[in-house]
Order: structure tokens, then sequence, then C-alpha cells
């Protein structure tokens, strides 16, 4: 039996497990160990001709807009779920491989813990399990994102009190209460980053006529989008081409503008909070109330937001630090622990038990 667990370990060291935030914009990867060593957006081009993968990740997102028409860059995640399973799959074998990059002499398949929605069917969970194994994984773990950012944040998920988390991310907001290693209440809502991007670009046309890209409305929203009254005004020139003349055109909006475009998704994303905390179960809101509400992910970065919440809830809310690694450093805790935390882990049929 001693004989069996040594092999066990050892094994377990050369394959160097692998935990991985499967986002919908962008998708991190954390390797036993070493922590994480990659960050890359979750995009695909694709050769439409031939079918041909041509490139992933960073250098895919720049091609974004650059191509000819056959070449697509294409997202092969849609609110947090696989939408193209042979795609995903091609992306996890381009992180997997990246990670385990020269990094040993043997070649051996290793654990996976991916980070999921809250309430995806079960057919959306096996299809996440199979593009893992195969990607090359010999056996796929699932947690859900809230569970995962509220251990990466170090808040005590498996104690008898009430842990508030709301991770926005690029297509869907998660807002969880945790309580000894479980989901008590849960919401997932497909309104979060890559939608207010949206409401920038519509904003635009129907308000000065002029057509922006999906990078333009990111970096105006990073650079000036609020969901509160900011102290100092702020202004920003955008370009983009004038549906009317079909001419380049320079204008400049406001903070003020770019609220009033991402007005309706914000609060639809208060709202989810604020329902949330209605069906908490009064001994948890009693902790929730002391501990504060939680915010991580990308999202979670918008100006005020944190303000908003904190008004229209009454209950002091937080940007957690580095949210944007949240839901990574969290699955990797939970890979380096995995005794400890198997009771996180999602149900699911899987082909082998953590050791």
């Amino acid at each position: 039996m001693k004989q069996n667990n040594f092999f066990k370990d050892i094994i377990s060291k050369l394959s160097n497990d692998i935990a991985i935030d499967l986002g919908t914009a962008n998708s991190l990867v954390y390797v036993k160990g070493r922590g994480i060593i990659i960050s890359e957006p979750s995009v695909v081009a694709i050769n439409q001709k031939t079918g041909q993968i041509l490139a992933i990740g960073e250098e895919a997102k720049r091609m974004v807009g650059k191509t000819p028409a056959y070449i697509v860059a294409t997202r092969p995640l849609v609110s947090g779920v696989i939408s193209d399973f042979d795609v995903t799959e091609q992306m996890l074998r381009y992180f997997i491989d990246k990670a385990h990059k020269k990094r040993f002499l043997f070649n051996l398949r290793p654990r996976l813990i991916v980070g999921i929605p809250v309430g995806v069917t079960e057919v959306e969970k096996k299809a996440v399990q199979d593009a893992g194994k195969s990607a090359g994984a010999r056996v796929v773990y699932l947690v859900e994102e809230p569970m995962a950012s509220a251990i990466g944040i170090r808040l005590p998920v498996q104690d008898a009190g009430g842990n508030f988390v709301v991770d926005i991310g690029g297509g869907t907001t998660e807002v969880a209460v945790i309580s000894l290693g479980g989901v008590v209440v849960a919401r997932s809502l497909r309104v979060a980053g890559d939608k207010l991007n949206e409401d920038i670009i519509k904003f635009a046309q129907e308000e000065y006529k002029l057509l922006i890209g999906e990078r333009t409305a990111e970096e105006i929203k990073i650079n000036i989008g609020s969901a509160y009254s900011l102290k100092e005004k702020m202004d920003l020139p955008i370009r983009g081409r004038n549906l009317v003349t079909g001419l380049p055109e320079e204008i400049i909006v406001t903070d003020k503008d770019i609220r009033k475009a991402m007005e309706r998704s914000v609060k639809e994303i208060v709202a989810a909070v604020k329902i949330t905390v209605e069906e908490t179960p009064p001994e948890l809101l009693s902790d929730i109330m002391s501990k504060g509400i939680h915010l991580t992910g990308g999202g979670s970065l918008l100006k005020g937001l944190d303000r908003l919440i904190t008004e229209e809830t009454k209950i002091e809310t937080k940007v957690a630090d580095d949210p944007l690694t949240a839901v990574a450093r969290g699955a990797g805790f939970i890979l380096e622990n995995i005794d400890e935390l198997q009771e996180v882990l999602v149900e699911t049929d899987t082909l082998e038990a953590p050791k």
C-alpha cells in the first residue's frame, strides 16, 4: 500500500497538474507548484476555407479586424459555456501543451480543474470534461466559479458562516452565498463585461452615428467607464467610421455618456445582487453584513460599482485584491489541497478520484 502511494505521489509530481479559469473573454492557467503561468484571451483564429486553426490566445486576438474575410477570430465559449466543442478542445490542448512545454522528460497526462458558471446543465458539464480529456487531461474536475473566486481571495468557505461573492467576468455575472463548502444561494446572469462593451458600441452608433470596434469599446470602458458619478469629470477621444458619410471621424465622449450607455446593464447586475440578498437565510445574512460583499472578476474594476452596490444593498461592498486572477488562484489552491477541498468540487462522474 505504501509503495502504491509512493508511486502515486511520484506520478502526481511528474504530471504537473493544471487548473484553468476558462473564461469567455480570457483564460488563465495555474500549474501545480508554479502558480499562474499563462493569461491569454479565449480567442481562436480559424481559416474558414480549410478549417485550419491559425492562432490561439494573444496572437489570435491581435488578428481581430485585421484579416481577410475567410479568416475569422472566434470565441469558442459563450456566457462561460462551450459553444464550439472542437475549437475549445484545441484551445485547451494549446494551454496544456504550453504549460508543459520543455518541463518534463515524461509525457504524463495531467489532472485538470476547470472553473464553470453556476447552474450549468449536465450536458454542459460533460462537454467541459470531454473537451479536457480530449485535450490530454487524464481526469477533469469542475468547480463553480464563485466558489473558486471565494477560495482565491481566501474567504473561509468551509466554515459555518456566510460568504457573499459577486464574480463579474466577460460573459457572465455569478452571484453566490457560500457556507460549509457549498453554494447556498446563487444566481447567474448573462450580463457582464462583454455586454457593457456592446452597450458602448450601440450608444456610439445611435448617438453619434459612429461605428467602433469591440477593442475600442473595451478601452473606453476601462478608461472612463463608471457605474457611479465621478468626482472628477473625464473624457476621451474615440475614432471610428461615420455611418452617414462612410468617412473616419473622431469624437469626444465623457464619463457621463458612457455611464448612461451602460446604465441598464449595470442595473441588472445590481438587481441580481439585491435579489440574492433577499433570498439569503437570515443567519447567513447576519454574517454577510459584518463581512461585506466581495467583488471579483475583471468587471468588478468598473469605477464606482462597489459604491453603487453598497448604496443599493446597505452592505459594505469591496473589490478583492487582484480580482482578475481570483478564480484561477482559487482553482489552483484547490489543486494544491485537493484532499482537504474535495467537497467544493462539482459532483460528476470522473475516471479517477482524488488521491
